[in-house]
């Protein structure tokens, strides 16, 4: 059995986190893990960020509950959904992911969470588990499962390379360079297309397909 794992962020929807900057007009807040690798680092930013300008989480929650998928990417998900399973690896947090999951049709959805005060301040975040992305599909492939991976920034890396077939969905030019053995796509009609190859052909490592 064959099963695909996206990212969502980028790869589905806009990134989160710009639309936050760009609704609360905070400019540090549209920096996204395609420009820091260092997720611990980016997201202490992030709540600094949102202490220094007293945003709480149901202020976030009704910018995020405005943010539609990006164009076709619905069109997308039914047809691969017609072809084989779907599940979104994302470090987005479920607090934020409802109304982007339900308009995506409600896929199965792996992320992290969020921890509050009684007044909704953000204290932390917490992960699912470290190395989230790479250890579901590993998880998967201990079930016997061959697993397709695709994302766009930094922390899909250990996603993809750990996938029998992978891909890099309109990631940035430096992460494309840096990586030239990964596929590459930069539309949902080629992602498709090398998602097809994998499900028609027994695959194992990269594939240049």
């Amino acid at each position: 059995m064959k099963i695909v794992c996206l990212d969502l962020e980028g790869v589905l929807v806009p990134e989160i986190w710009i639309a936050i900057s760009e609704a609360a007009g905070i400019a540090g807040l549209r920096v996204t893990t395609r420009e820091e690798p260092d997720y611990d680092k980016l997201m202490k930013m992030r709540l600094e960020l949102l202490k220094k300008n007293n945003l709480k989480l149901p202020d976030l929650q009704k910018i995020t509950g405005t943010i539609e998928l990006l164009p076709g990417a619905l069109e997308f998900t039914k047809k691969l959904r017609e072809q084989t399973q779907l599940v979104i690896l994302s470090d987005t947090y479920e607090e934020f992911a409802k109304p982007l999951m339900e308009k995506l049709g409600w896929p199965t959805l792996f992320c992290n969470s969020f921890e509050t005060d009684k007044d909704g301040v953000i204290t932390a975040y917490k992960l699912r588990q470290k190395h989230g992305k790479k250890k579901a599909v590993e998880a998967f492939q201990s079930m016997g499962l061959k697993v397709f991976a695709a994302g766009d920034s930094y922390n899909d890396l250990e996603m993809v390379q750990s996938a029998d077939s992978c891909c890099l969905f309109r990631a940035p030019e430096k992460i494309r360079v840096s990586f030239p053995k990964i596929p590459a796509a930069e539309s949902y009609d080629g992602l498709l297309g090398k998602i097809e190859s994998f499900l028609k052909y027994s695959l194992s490592g990269f594939s240049s397909t």
